[in-house]
């Protein structure tokens, strides 16, 4: 309803099950077949809803950080392209650094030596970093650079049905 587009949440659900299937990849590459030396073995049947949900909100937080950019750009500039550079110009590095954090903190918990916690934390650094990294920084500005302006195509009778929503208050609202 924010954005007032049907591929915008299209395009964000299906990255964010890209990166989510990518790090539960992973977690099955190193704990259940071996690799990089670590033991053999089941994962925890858990991990992945619990992946699946801390990343989604976190994928999120960086979708709607870089997107709420870019329509106020489009409104100052009507050019699509310019309005995507300076969108990412001017989010990317939060994007970057917020997701650096997070990936700090996750990989310290990989040196556990709880199975359970190694693959939990494995997968979320692996989730984030490509989350942020390549997906939200890359792949996110060249697929709305593809669409172009159907990026923000809504129908005229949703658009007319839904409301109209703000992330931020009003210039005009006074306190």
């Amino acid at each position: 309803m924010v954005f007032r587009s049907i591929w915008i949440p299209v395009k964000a659900a299906i990255l964010n099950l890209l990166s989510i299937s990518a790090a539960l990849g992973v977690i099955t590459l190193v704990f259940q077949h071996g690799w990089f030396g670590a033991q053999p073995g089941p994962i925890e049947a858990f991990i992945p809803a619990l992946i699946f949900a801390i990343v989604f909100g976190l994928s999120m937080d960086y979708e709607v950080f870089l997107i709420s950019r870019i329509p106020e750009e489009w409104i100052r500039t009507k050019d699509h392209s310019l309005s995507m550079r300076e969108g990412l110009a001017s989010t990317g590095n939060v994007i970057i650094a917020a997701a650096a954090i997070m990936i700090v903190v996750f990989a310290a918990f990989v040196l556990s030596s709880d199975r359970m916690l190694q693959q939990f934390e494995l997968g979320l650094a692996v989730a984030i970093l490509l989350d942020a990294a390549v997906i939200r920084c890359l792949i996110v500005p060249a697929v709305l650079q593809m669409l172009g302006k159907w990026s923000w195509w809504l129908p005229v009778p949703l658009a007319r049905k839904l409301p109209t929503v703000s992330i931020e208050r009003p210039a005009t609202f006074v306190d």
